[in-house]
């Protein structure tokens, strides 16, 4: 949903419509009319806003109860400590702590800085992140990447950066549907005709075919009736909204409804290595000496320099849990770790000389050849490489790997499985990215570029993203640039992101994903927000997208072809100047038993087909064939009857018996494959048809089919 709707919106959406108002105005020519059983329709418009408005209210109360999940908090230096607040609480002058991970909530000037860092990439398009110092200014919408932050609340509201970010989602391109455009441009194509439809067919019934004022009025009404195609509307909006609910329980917040489609549609998902391949986190494989240092006194240098900082990352986390704490060394100097120097080190009095451990890239810290070439073959394994040095002395290489999520390989398999390409847009080495895709399973994963060597030319771009799996090195920009490239090759793409470096291919992809631990950018900017953060439980998301998606395809056809075979009538029997063949009343039972029914039952059923590309013609393929087939019976009907004079009362029960006849082999056809279940509704339904008729054929203006088939043998036997 673009947003949670209030109740008062809920229920003026159900209620104050085109539809619901022709409908009214229909039902005020019935009353005119004085043939007051022909408003049995009216019951079905009011349940069918009934129904809407009860199921969106029972999603509002669950997605109300997540949406508190992705609010924005603060943690706010008090007197007492340290709270976490809403950020519209802060206030200018207040003082907050941030830390790793942390998104700045509003513009601040830097207090205290311990070895801190800041991504700006949303503001600046500068991968690298910036050390910040005490009186620096500090962009909402930017992450700190590294170390703490106390920081001086300077601006709130509108004044604040944040609050350009909320206006730049705003602005973000909206999840495609095809199927809810393809219903809408039909809406609106049979709107704009109904009125002057429905006047001419009035006066045709009147002065050409010679009907009485009430018997014009309610033939117009049956024709317009049967264009409207409200039971399609209502029953897309409600699978949406149920979809929006189901979603919500698998922790899955849909931020607009037509991203349920969007995403049933993918074939090319791009998403991070971080979060979705991995873990996030880093684990110590093996530790190799170089020269004459040895595990012990490693573990000693070790054991005193990554406990000398109070900030942590992901790598010192690593590597603490791997070395015990060690307070052996007299530490005269700490050199916190920066994006700029690619390391960290500790100056120490050793020997009665000072002596300086380092630990980072090896190509920033001016490892030897033979190191380099080690390293490099390490990467290609996917491994992070450290060096450790001690001045310019080689101490020991660090090996550190991405921990994989257990379910990696069973979460790439299922897509492979649905035909969904998996693409990996990484600012890491590509090698290294490339290498742990392998170990998790990524099909494709071997073939791997540098973003850097990407083609400028659009042209090229389309091409050379056919050839990868993995791209490494990859900025803000070019994320959004491969996003676009992928779409212009006719595909569907899902983007999954969680920081400001993925808000760019987020708001261009059909149907952006953000994980509800990212950042705040990329929440407001997606459509759907994965609310546990588990790109594993996208197979769940998946699977009821498709279910939502495939069954309203199915099920469209019902609704199709009846409003396309009311279209031909009206058309057809104008330029004929004969009387309609229906009555409200027996649309009403065509309606309800060979469409409305079966339809909300078929809509709920569980299955994960393959959503194929072409909604219209999907469907048409079906309810076209259909419809002309009835409007050729009916019209054959018609003329029959001046030829035999047949009566009103006769062709009327063949017209009633052909709508059905050809509506229920409609519903046969989008029940194939026939399952017992789907066996069992046919037979209802068309019982309930039969039955109807044999037991009340005054009430749908028929005579019983007994007398119809008399009146046939007769007309043989004369």
């Amino acid at each position: 949903m673009d947003k949670i709707r209030s109740t008062k919106e809920i229920i003026a959406a159900h209620t104050l419509t085109y539809f619901n108002f022709l409908n009214l105005v229909l039902a005020g020519l019935i009353v005119l009319s004085g043939q007051h059983r022909n408003m049995l329709f009216m019951g079905i418009v009011v349940s069918n806003a009934l129904i809407g408005i009860i199921q969106e209210l029972k999603v509002k109360k669950l997605v109300d109860a997540l949406s508190v999940v992705t609010a924005t908090k603060a943690k706010l230096v008090c007197e007492e400590g340290v709270r976490e607040v809403p950020v519209e609480y802060l206030e200018v002058g207040h003082v907050i702590r941030l830390s790793l991970g942390d998104q700045i909530p509003v513009d601040c000037e830097a207090v205290e800085s311990q070895g801190a860092e800041v991504n700006e990439s949303l503001l600046t398009g500068e991968s690298l992140a910036v050390r910040k110092q005490a009186g620096d200014f500090l962009y909402s919408g930017s992450d700190v990447v590294a170390g703490t932050l106390t920081a001086r609340v300077l601006h709130v509201g509108r004044d604040n950066y944040a609050s350009q970010l909320v206006q730049k989602a705003k602005k973000k391109r909206r999840a495609t549907s095809e199927m809810q455009n393809a219903i809408q441009r039909m809406i609106k194509y049979v709107g704009r005709a109904i009125l002057p439809i429905g006047i001419v067919l009035y006066l045709i019934q009147r002065q050409v075919a010679g009907n009485s004022v009430s018997d014009s009025l309610v033939n117009t009404v049956a024709g317009v009736l049967g264009m409207i195609p409200e039971g399609l509307v209502l029953l897309t909006s409600v699978s949406f909204i149920l979809g929006v609910g189901r979603l919500a329980k698998k922790n899955a917040l849909v931020q607009e409804m037509e991203a349920i489609e969007a995403l049933a549609r993918v074939d090319v998902l791009c998403l991070d290595k971080t979060g979705t391949i991995t873990t996030g986190d880093l684990r110590v494989e093996r530790v190799i000496g170089l020269g004459s240092y040895r595990e012990k006194e490693i573990s000693e240098i070790m054991g005193n320099l990554v406990y000398a900082f109070e900030e942590t990352n992901h790598t010192t986390e690593a590597l603490r849990q791997y070395y015990k704490k060690e307070s052996s060394y007299d530490i005269r100097e700490r050199i916190p770790f920066s994006s700029s120097r690619k390391c960290m080190g500790i100056t120490v009095r050793e020997d009665a000389r000072e002596v300086t451990y380092r630990l980072g890239a090896p190509e920033y810290l001016g490892a030897d050849e033979e190191v380099l070439c080690n390293a490099e073959d390490y990467a290609k394994m996917g491994m992070r490489v450290l060096y450790l040095q001690k001045d310019k002395e080689p101490v020991a290489l660090l090996l550190l790997s991405d921990v994989i999520k257990k379910d990696a390989p069973h979460t790439f398999r299922f897509f492979e499985e649905k035909g969904v390409v998996i693409k990996i847009l990484s600012g890491d080495n590509p090698m290294t990215v490339s290498a742990v895709g392998v170990r998790a399973g990524l099909a494709g994963a071997e073939n791997y570029v540098d973003a850097g060597e990407l083609p400028e030319k659009e042209e090229k771009l389309r091409e050379e993203v056919e050839k990868y799996t993995v791209f490494g090195r990859v900025s803000p920009e070019q994320k959004q640039r491969i996003v676009n490239a992928i779409e212009a090759n006719g595909n569907v793409t899902g983007m999954v992101g969680d920081g400001v470096n993925d808000v760019l291919a987020l708001k261009d992809a059909d149907c952006g994903i953000a994980m509800a631990s990212g950042s705040d950018a990329a929440k407001q900017t997606a459509h759907i927000v994965l609310l546990d953060s588990d790109f594993a439980s996208m197979k769940d998301i998946v699977k009821e997208g498709r279910t939502i998606i495939a069954n309203i395809e199915r099920v469209s056809a019902l609704y199709l072809t009846k409003t396309l075979y009311s279209i031909f009538l009206c058309v057809v029997f104008i330029i004929l100047g004969k009387t309609y063949p229906f009555i409200p009343i027996q649309l009403s039972l065509i309606g309800a038993t060979a469409i409305g029914i079966p339809s909300f039952l078929l809509a709920f059923e569980r299955h994960e087909d393959t959503i194929p590309k072409g909604f219209l013609k999907n469907v048409l393929r079906i309810s076209l064939p259909a419809a002309l087939i009835l409007t050729i019976a009916l019209v054959v009907f018609t003329y029959l009857e001046e030829l035999f004079h047949a009566g009103d009362a006769v062709t009327g029960t063949l017209n009633l018996l052909a709508g059905g006849a050809v509506s229920f082999g409609v519903l046969l056809s989008v029940c194939i494959p026939m399952s017992r279940w789907r066996f069992v509704l046919c037979v209802v339904v068309i019982g309930a048809f039969c039955g109807a008729i044999l037991l009340f054929p005054e009430f749908f203006n028929v005579i019983s089919v007994p007398d119809v088939f008399r009146w046939i043998g007769n007309r043989i036997i004369k």
